[in-house]
């Protein structure tokens, strides 16, 4: 058979009755053809956009995979069913193609930007570069931005199949009036987390702790709702967000020193010593490798005590890791003895000193009863 003769064959057999399954046969194999063509142009391109520095190409590849296979095939069976239709026109269940092949494409760009948002959450945590990346703000910004888009996506596909979105819109209104009058407090702690996510007054991992409050505890979980923070004897502390609104809240953590305070005292018997020992003990600090010499360092008599002259140590260590700053403290008191011994003085201790009028009594008399 000639070609000729093989052409005649194909345009007769499409006159034909049965036409149609050709044709659907047709769109479905070039529906195949263009998503394998896709996938080995995305595997490709995949493949050299690894090699660059920029992860967020990789990301937008990665994403538009499986949502544009699906468009590709919604699309293929979408002309294959308006085939079928027009052959098939008494068949009414063909009229929900059209609202149903919308919904799906609508679907698979949701589905595409839900997948960027997560592809994108995950090159923010997995950066290695020297800026803090926070990231429960992450996973806060990630998830509003997932139902921003899948509600989004709810009204575009309603408004697709017929519904009125400003009939939705005003209903979501008054029904919004409602829910917020029944669930004012559930609403307080929902904006009372987005200030946390917001301001970002602390993360987890943290150590924090309110003066206002019996709160103080490591930070495990921010939510929504609520935060968790585990206490130092390890039970576990839910504190609704609207409670950050109204307190004070300090972060050890982020403090960048952690600070020396102690007063010493001398025996009154000591004064001469004192300055020389002042002297010292500030050439000591100066000197110390764990002390910050540029923040306030302060070495004086303070006070005239009633059992000893007091001086104080004012200064801050380079560390704020909570057990190491106590190592550098023991250290630093114990050089504090030290110098104070090597000077020759002592510190002192509470004492009282009785003075009697007209001197003590004889010690014969001291030894006798009460009837002599």
């Amino acid at each position: 058979m000639d070609f000729d003769s093989l052409t005649k064959t194909v345009f007769g057999f499409l006159k034909t009755e049965n036409a149609y399954v050709i044709q659907v046969g047709a769109v479905l194999i070039a529906a195949f053809i263009l998503d394998a063509i896709q996938r080995s142009v995305r595997s490709r391109l995949h493949a050299r956009l690894e090699k660059t520095k920029n992860k967020w190409d990789e990301s937008v590849v990665e994403a538009l995979g499986r949502p544009v296979t699906m468009i590709i095939w919604v699309i293929g069976i979408s002309f294959a069913v308006e085939i079928l239709q027009k052959e098939k026109k008494g068949a009414h269940i063909f009229a929900a193609a059209e609202p149903i092949r919308d919904t799906l494409i609508i679907y698979a760009f949701v589905w595409f930007l839900i997948r960027l948002i997560r592809f994108g959450e995950s090159n923010f945590l997995s950066r290695e570069d020297d800026e803090a990346i926070d990231k429960t703000t992450v996973n806060a910004i990630s998830q509003l931005m997932r139902v921003v888009v899948m509600v989004t996506g709810v009204l575009v596909a309603m408004q697709t199949l017929g519904y009125s979105i400003s009939g939705v819109l005003a209903f979501g209104g008054i029904g919004g009036i409602a829910v917020g009058f029944a669930a004012k407090d559930l609403l307080a702690n929902f904006f009372g987390g987005l200030m946390l996510f917001l301001d970002r007054p602390f993360a987890v991992g943290d150590w924090v702790r309110s003066p206002d409050r019996d709160i103080e505890g490591t930070v495990e979980y921010i939510g929504w709702r609520l935060t968790r923070i585990r206490t130092f004897d390890a039970r576990p502390l839910y504190v609704p967000n609207s409670v950050f609104a109204n307190i004070a809240v300090e972060n050890p953590s982020r403090m960048k020193n952690r600070r020396i305070y102690e007063t010493i005292g001398l025996r009154y018997e000591d004064v001469g010593k004192l300055e020389k020992i002042i002297n010292r003990v500030k050439e000591m600090l100066t000197d110390h490798p764990e002390i910050d010499a540029r923040k306030t360092m302060i070495v004086n008599f303070n006070a005239f005590a009633p059992s000893s002259l007091d001086f104080f140590i004012y200064t801050f260590t380079k560390t704020t890791n909570w057990v190491y700053f106590h190592e550098v403290k023991q250290d630093v008191l114990l050089k504090v003895l030290k110098i104070i011994a090597e000077e020759g003085a002592e510190t002192a201790f509470h004492t009282s000193t009785l003075h009697l009028m007209g001197g003590l009594p004889p010690p014969d008399q001291l030894d006798a009863g009460p009837d002599s």
